[in-house]
């Protein structure tokens, strides 16, 4: 296999599936166009005969971990493991071991408690990130999510998947406020939770496939981003950006998104997308957006080009691999616990 990392050996602890919110198979396909091998150990299913056995994560990576060693192991969901497990692992296979998360600031304590098991905890979120720098000094790493254009791309839309406006994603009280003012320009919701709401009646299906999602957003002429804030005081949400940023910049769709923090380092608002702060201010982008073809173009282009020149999963696994694969040599053994200094 070619490319700079060809012969380096991964472990990838990550969802297998391909439902609209599973994003490992893109992470696999990174990792391998670096030219390394990749083994997946799903979180959530296993071989037919590892079901049949009822083994646990735990035990499964276990298992991988004896069929090979690998010069790292990737672990892509917080909540997969717990420390104990992690540093049972560990004590197997002197790997070096890294967490990416997307957790939010009210994750907080519970990604403190696993982090001491990790060379590296890459968190979506600079405030995260930063929290966990202070406490296990090196440890915490600012990273931000990421999209595939080979996957995520622009396409031809037809039948349900055309609207002028779309959201895509699990309904929510927050959500549903600020949706509920754009139902008078041809709103098309698809996600869990809808049909039990108010806004049952735009509600197009709950997207059980990946390509389902992609094809929705495709279909929009003004896609909808709003962060999911469970848990946070809205006035005060986290800085870190949701998956859907970018996944959204690379479909092409004209992405109008809530204020985050992190977001102007990441796109130009105004110019790679737009931003809204509230209700009102949603609903009068999406009028002018609606009627306004070369404004909407202009904005899309302008993020889809970004999205492939700064934020695909071919950048952020590089990252990964170069300060955690290539950083590691001459460095001896990975140590469990505290990581080397963060170059950020």
């Amino acid at each position: 296999m070619s490319g700079r990392f060809a012969g380096k050996r991964v472990l990838l602890v990550d969802r297998a599936d391909d439902t609209f919110h599973s994003d490992g198979a893109l992470r696999r396909r990174a990792l391998e166009r670096h030219g390394c091998e990749v083994l997946s150990v799903d979180l959530v299913g296993g071989s037919v005969l590892e079901r049949l056995r009822r083994l646990s994560l735990a035990e499964r990576v276990s298992r991988a971990l004896r069929g090979g060693t690998p010069d790292l192991v990737l672990v892509a969901r917080r909540e997969a493991l717990s420390l104990d497990e992690v540093k049972a692992l560990r004590a197997e296979v002197k790997v070096p071991w890294v967490l990416w998360t997307s957790d939010e600031m009210p994750d907080l304590p519970a990604l403190l408690a696993v982090a001491p098991a990790f060379d590296r905890v890459y968190a979506s979120g600079s405030d995260l990130a930063a929290a966990v720098g202070e406490r296990f000094t090196g440890v915490g790493r600012y990273l931000p999510l990421a999209c595939d254009p080979s996957f995520q791309r622009p396409m031809r839309a037809r039948g349900p998947f055309r609207a002028n406006v779309v959201f895509a994603g699990r309904a929510t009280d927050q959500r549903e406020m600020l949706l509920g003012g754009l139902v008078e320009y041809g709103l098309a919701l698809w996600g869990p939770g809808w049909r039990k709401t108010l806004l049952r009646d735009y509600c197009r299906g709950e997207l059980p496939k990946a390509e389902d999602y992609v094809r929705a957003y495709a279909g929009a002429t003004v896609a909808v981003n709003i962060h999911y804030v469970d848990g946070l005081d809205p006035a005060h949400p986290g800085r870190g950006c949701n998956q859907r940023v970018f996944e959204l910049a690379a479909i092409g769709a004209l992405q109008m998104v809530d204020a985050r923090a992190d977001l102007p380092a990441l796109f130009t608002p105004g110019e790679e997308l737009l931003v809204y702060r509230d209700g009102d201010e949603l609903k009068e982008l999406v009028r002018r957006a609606l009627y306004d073809q070369a404004f909407r173009d202009t904005i899309a282009a302008a993020g889809r080009q970004r999205a492939l020149q700064q934020h695909t999963y071919m950048h952020r696994t590089m990252v990964i691999l170069e300060e955690m694969v290539e950083g590691q040599r001459g460095r001896g053994a990975a140590r469990s616990g505290v990581a080397p200094a963060s170059r950020s």
